[in-house]
């Protein structure tokens, strides 16, 4: 299975009907006001001529998909429903209003970053965030319990809800690199829009890849060849930085990162900061919670500010 095909199995279920529609001033206390004593629902005033209404009425929409039926939108045209939209006070749209338990408990005007929608709706539904939160916090518990196949099945059902999310990108790329499916995690990778590829969930598996590239040709004889190389002249900075990959590409990480630091203590400007760049590299590969990249990144501080 690629990224961004149907899961053949545990499939996530759809978003329920009717959870968005088109409201009006004559359905509006059956669509709002009864509705929101149930479900919390969010109304959102805008018209066919408003930029901002155009950002932000997609963003609304994908986040109460996400939610699957936690809350609902109702969108309201004010041209074609003038007189509602003076009763709310509607002076400038986008306008949104949050309405719970049949009366307006939030709002706000003007478009929204998604972060900032999201904690809004988190208000309106009491938090404990959508369906698409909880799967990602499931998947990383599968990865970190080395159930890749399993994992890579939830990611695959969180991106069949939200194709561009790129912590299920992210996590779907780990796993197929940990079941040892390489080629589909680059082929996946060529397709995705450079956006996606920047973002450090998808940049570190991107990086792996790349000092996979490099590291391949690694064995124990090339390792004990390089150790003696290094013990004739400690000062053959090619030498240590050959080593270092070398052992990274063995599988001893630490080893690697004690390895380029050493180097960066010895001179941290050699050959244009070499060391300290492919240092860089092995953190964004390990990714920013990993504790070898916590500890890597305390020991530089102290060697270039010491």
């Amino acid at each position: 299975m690629l990224i961004g095909d149907t899961a053949t199995s545990g499939q996530a279920a759809p978003p329920p009907k009717d959870l968005i529609k088109d409201g009006s001033t004559a359905s509006f206390m059956d669509d709002v006001i009864e509705a929101s004593k149930t479900t919390p629902v969010i109304v959102d005033f805008w018209a066919e001529w408003c930029g901002p209404c155009k950002q932000l009425g997609p963003a609304i929409e994908k986040l109460v998909k996400q939610y699957a039926g936690k809350v609902k939108l109702v969108k309201i045209d004010v041209d074609a429903n003038q007189q509602l939209a003076a009763q709310f006070r509607v002076q400038s749209i986008p306008a949104v209003f949050g309405f719970k338990g049949g009366r307006p408990v939030d709002g706000f005007m003007g478009a929204l970053p998604e972060s900032q929608l999201k904690q809004f709706i988190e208000r309106l539904t009491g938090g404990g965030g959508s369906p698409l939160d909880e799967a990602l916090a499931e998947a990383e518990a599968l990865a970190g319990e080395g159930n890749a196949e399993e994992a890579l099945i939830v990611y695959q059902e969180v991106l069949g809800q939200d194709p561009a999310n790129v912590k299920a990108i992210g996590g779907a790329l780990r796993s197929l690199l940990t079941l040892g499916r390489e080629d589909e995690a680059r082929e996946v990778l060529g397709r995705l829009p450079e956006q996606i590829k920047s973002s450090p969930e998808v940049a570190a598996v991107r990086t792996t890849l790349e000092l996979k590239d490099t590291t391949s040709n690694t064995d124990a004889g090339k390792i004990g060849e390089l150790e003696a190389k290094v013990a004739a002249n400690p000062k053959d900075m090619d030498a240590r930085l050959e080593l270092a990959m070398a052992r990274y590409g063995a599988g001893k990480r630490e080893a690697a990162v004690d390895d380029l630091l050493e180097m960066i203590r010895m001179d941290r400007r050699w050959n244009e900061e070499a060391a300290r760049k492919q240092l860089v590299k092995l953190f964004e590969a390990f990714g920013p919670t990993d504790p070898l990249t916590a500890q890597g990144r305390r020991r530089l501080s102290s060697i270039l500010f010491s």
